[in-house]
């Protein structure tokens, strides 16, 4: 789904990569129905895929704006990936001036490492890859420039569009010509694939626990209470009152952070204090936090939810 190339030598480095996603939604086999019809040059146009995909029962969503290809100080580095239910494989290339390295990882742990002094490396499916190659070798000059190379890598993305949807017209480029022998290249692409892969590993690590948190919130939202007594009031203080939570409820602040287990007190707050009576329950009717004796009103910045 990505079309990225990129060129290594004496002189310098040059990298272009797409910025389309598709995303599918659907039936498992449809999905992989019209993929295998898309990347085999079946479907060459957004429209085609539209109607094709209404075909299919499956619904998509095209965006436009994703970074595959990036500079990281005088390296550049382009990214493919594959994300599975359970792991997501990335195939990189880092390049610099005198030398490149192919990396391939899975999750955040580097599986293959391949490394060289120069060449043109050209991701995507079969079909971008054979049209990226041809208009590459006919446009190829022996005395070609950096910014010759770039002219070219932007032509064949223009016309590599016009044929399959899988890629879009817009790219981004880099062009990068550190002065670095071959030894210094391979040198300075180590560092920073080590530095790039140790930031994935972290950013991997917050990622699984921002979702482990997100399900533990998503528990504890299920438990809120809606209806039911709270506990009771055990001291009045002009407006604020101590509440004394019933056996089967517990209480959170608006980070889920746990603030009190049954038996411990909470604040709440009364506009008219008159009303309340040491001993009086807290409710929950009808959505409405409230005594039970009166229905006076009561205020609280806790989130109350039963026990398990």
């Amino acid at each position: 789904m990505s079309l990225i190339m990129s060129y290594i030598g004496s002189k310098g480095c040059v990298i272009a990569g797409d910025k389309r996603r598709i995303a599918y939604f659907g039936d498992k086999s449809n999905r992989e129905q019209l993929e295998e019809e898309l990347y085999a040059g079946a479907i060459i146009n957004d429209k085609e895929l539209q109607a094709r995909a209404l075909d299919l029962g499956i619904t998509l969503k095209i965006s436009d704006d994703v970074c595959k290809v990036r500079s990281v100080g005088e390296v550049v580095v382009g990214e493919v990936s594959v994300k599975s239910p359970f792991e997501t494989k990335r195939r990189r290339i880092y390049g610099t001036t005198n030398g490149y390295q192919l990396v391939e990882l899975l999750g955040s742990d580097i599986a293959k490492m391949e490394k060289g002094e120069s060449s043109i490396v050209v991701f995507g499916n079969k079909i971008t890859k054979k049209m990226a190659n041809e208009i590459i070798t006919k446009r190829w000059e022996n005395k070609t420039t950096l910014n010759g190379i770039s002219d070219i890598f932007k032509e064949v993305m223009s016309e590599v569009a016009k044929v399959s949807p899988s890629i879009s017209s817009e790219n981004d480029i880099f062009i990068k010509h550190p002065k670095l022998d071959k030894k210094e290249a391979q040198k300075l692409l180590r560092e920073t694939i080590l530095r790039d892969v140790k930031l994935l590993k972290k950013w991997r690590e917050k990622l699984q626990n921002d979702l482990l948190e997100k399900a533990e919130s998503i528990k504890l939202a299920s438990n809120i209470l809606t209806e039911g007594e709270i506990g009771r009031v055990v001291s009045i203080d002009e407006e604020m009152l101590e509440i004394i939570l019933g056996k089967n409820v517990r209480a959170f602040d608006n980070r889920w952070k746990p603030l009190a287990l049954p038996g411990e007190k909470v604040l709440m707050y009364s506009d008219e204090p008159k009303d309340v009576l040491v001993g009086d329950v807290a409710v929950i009717e009808n959505e409405n936090l409230c005594l039970k004796r009166n229905n006076s009103a009561l205020r609280c910045d806790v989130i109350l939810c039963k026990t398990e």
